[in-house]
């Protein structure tokens, strides 16, 4: 999140985001304390969530619970970017057959974001949260989603990020030499990227409506994807296939 972000718009999701992981009715204590809110604030913004219809509260248990306009809201949204596919069961699908966490990822502007993110099941499993971005050129699923985009494309996203970005600058060389890389291989595959000891390998999905590009990846230890790479690879093109 920047600072820019408006505070109560960030919590509205943040408290969304919280029920959907735990999944059962929360005390305004627990989601106080869990996303460190005031609790007169976090009753404030509660309270106008349940008048505006999108939380209901049962007195007896003095709990929260969303309402089913949470779940019509964007019920719309899979159908349309991915068909008949329902892509949620997909990735849970992926998860069961690999054991590793799957990841579905989209541009964002200048970031990779993981829009959705099923996790492993394994003792030792990697573990991002849903909605987290990554940098667009120094990121597996940010490079591989550019290696989609014509080069003078790459070009301009590469100075507008130079611009955006106080640290050391990337160069566009640099970027396409890994972006020609994904396009031979057709997949990408980093390790110890963002994080030591842990690797994803992801692929394209086809295009989707409107013109939005997702990929979709499995995240999991380095020693364990090495092992099975080239099977994590043609499982996911198989994926992205039922999607074409």
């Amino acid at each position: 999140m920047t600072a820019s972000t408006v505070k109560s718009a960030r919590r509205v999701i943040e408290i969304m985001e919280y029920f959907d992981r735990i999944r059962r009715p929360l005390s305004l204590k627990e989601i106080c304390d869990h996303l460190s809110y005031p609790v007169s604030s976090g009753a404030t913004l509660l309270k106008s969530l349940v008048l505006l219809g999108y939380l209901e509260y049962d007195r007896r248990s003095r709990t929260y619970l969303p309402t089913m306009r949470i779940a019509v809201l964007g019920s719309w949204v899979p159908a349309t970017l991915f068909g008949e596919i329902d892509m949620l069961p997909m990735m849970e699908g992926l998860r069961n057959r690999t054991g590793e966490t799957v990841i579905l990822g989209t541009q964002s502007d200048l970031f990779a974001q993981y829009v959705h993110v099923v996790h492993s099941t394994e003792p030792l499993h990697y573990t991002p949260s849903p909605g987290i971005v990554r940098p667009l050129a120094r990121s597996g699923v940010g490079q591989l989603l550019l290696s989609a985009q014509a080069d003078d494309d790459i070009d301009l996203l590469v100075r507008r990020i130079n611009i955006s970005e106080d640290g050391e600058r990337i160069t566009l060389a640099e970027v396409m030499k890994d972006i020609s890389a994904i396009r031979r291989q057709g997949y990408v595959y980093t390790r110890n990227l963002v994080t030591d000891g842990v690797g994803l390998v992801a692929v394209l999905l086809p295009v989707a409506p409107f013109g939005r590009r997702f990929a979709i990846g499995l995240g999991g230890p380095v020693a364990r994807l090495d092992a099975r790479l080239d099977e994590h690879v043609e499982t996911l093109r198989a994926a992205a296939q039922t999607l074409a």
